[in-house]
């Protein structure tokens, strides 16, 4: 899970673990994924793929990505 850097560095870490979260959730029960097979982790805004200048920049670091281990 990731976050744009609006806010505080705390706020944003949580906040970017919820959503990780909420989206293994999703997967889990939505999609028959199982859980094990999952982990949630948030980065916050340390991994922003677009400036955090501008509203468009931020709305595309606010995300979820999956990650083959």
């Amino acid at each position: 899970g990731h976050t744009d850097n609006a806010g505080g560095l705390e706020a944003n870490m949580k906040l970017s673990q919820n959503r990780a979260d909420a989206v293994m959730q999703a997967l889990v029960r939505n999609h028959g994924i199982a859980a094990s097979r999952l982990n949630a982790y948030g980065d916050g805004p340390y991994a922003p793929v677009a400036s955090n200048d501008t509203e468009e920049g931020r709305s595309k670091n606010r995300r979820v990505e999956l990650v083959k281990q």
